[in-house]
């Protein structure tokens, strides 16, 4: 029993040393970064009321939650994402404000799935939400500051894939497809599984014209081709056009941003998460498996809890970009390692005062005994 309680429970893992050091560092750096752009810090619970994540929020699967109950009986949860959390303090907090409101926020997400795949399921997150105003410009900061926050933190080589919900959202309405079948097709066609898809449009017996344009999203990825190509695919559907000049409104001004090289697109991007209305993102690079930063546009999820506003954000998952970065060999730098003073009884006073004016200094300084 003594050797089991050294060890962490399955997905948990201890962080120290150097290592701790590094995350801690390239964390500061990015969200000064992020609070270069006027973002201020903003705290909420470690756990919830379960409506805050359940199934009509669209947010992660209720097996995947942590769950537990209070002393009255009401149905908690450890946070599994920030985003509903954002929304839900915003509507308490800033229910009559009208002008654009910016939050960044550091902390640990929790989710409880058994096909880890290497994954951890408590992780750290950091990230930021621009809540009340749903123009091309704030989708273009939000991804400006995704791009740059990457590079604050060391990265160079790295994509940031943007994609809108709406063009295939838009080409399911057309096709007449209730919100279940496009539920299973948003499964199939993010996870790119053609078959899957085309078996799922065959059992429901959809037009084969409509089919025709849902599989072929799947292939609308790429430079600003993909865009070009993407209209010509849904000629006539109004909402799938629009989503796409969206896309290319948000070009024009990451341009004058200058980050351009790191933006491509994917008209087949989609979310586990459904509470996704607009622009979408995801950026990738070399060492991980998964996208180390998701985010969108979630112009509906604030009224849920009562405030209707328009709101894009994202999340960096830190595990995932601090092993990025070691397997890219990129170097963190961290603090110096702190300096040591002996004393032994007879100096013990001399040394404390000289251990106390390196500290007032600056310098990291451990007082301990001569051995």
């Amino acid at each position: 029993m003594e050797r089991k309680l050294v060890h962490t429970p399955e997905g948990v893992r201890d962080i120290y040393g150097e290592e701790y050091a590094k995350k801690l560092a390239a964390e500061r750096w990015m969200m000064e970064k992020v609070r270069s752009y006027g973002y201020e810090d903003i705290q909420t619970p470690t756990f919830e009321f379960f409506d805050v994540f359940s199934r009509e929020v669209g947010t992660t699967p209720s097996r995947e939650l942590y769950k537990f109950f209070d002393k009255e009986g009401n149905t908690l949860v450890l946070r599994p994402d920030f985003t509903p959390s954002m929304a839900r303090c915003a509507a308490k907090y800033f229910m009559e404000e009208d002008v654009p409101i910016r939050f960044c926020y550091l902390g640990n997400t929790f989710t409880n799935t058994s096909d880890l795949q290497g994954k951890l399921k408590e992780v750290t997150q950091m990230g930021a939400e621009l809540i009340g105003d749903s123009s091309v410009e704030a989708d273009a900061e939000m991804a400006a500051m995704v791009i740059e926050t990457l590079a604050a933190a060391g990265l160079k080589d790295f994509q940031l894939s943007i994609g809108n919900v709406e063009y295939f959202k838009g080409i399911c309405m057309e096709a007449g497809l209730e919100e279940e079948t496009e539920l299973e097709l948003r499964e199939y066609i993010s996870g790119k599984n053609y078959f899957g898809a085309e078996e799922l449009l065959w059992d429901r017996k959809v037009p084969s014209r409509y089919c025709e344009a849902v599989l072929k999203v799947t292939d609308l990825f790429g430079s600003t081709d993909a865009l070009a190509q993407a209209k010509t695919l849904v000629a006539g559907n109004g909402r799938s056009l629009k989503a796409v000049e969206r896309l290319e409104k948000l070009y024009e001004t990451l341009c004058l941003y200058g980050v351009e090289k790191y933006v491509s697109f994917d008209l087949g991007m989609l979310s586990k998460y459904n509470y996704y209305t607009g622009v979408i993102y995801k950026a990738y690079t070399y060492g991980v498996g998964d996208a180390l930063v998701k985010g969108g546009r979630y112009d509906t999820l604030l009224g849920r809890f009562g405030k209707n506003a328009p709101a894009i954000g994202f999340m960096v998952v830190m595990d995932d970009l601090m092993a990025a970065l070691d397997r890219q060999d990129i170097a963190v730098a961290i603090p110096a390692k702190a300096e040591t003073v002996e004393y032994t009884p007879e100096n013990y006073a001399e040394c404390l005062e000289r251990a106390k004016k390196m500290r007032q200094e600056g310098r990291r300084t451990v007082l301990c005994p001569k051995v």
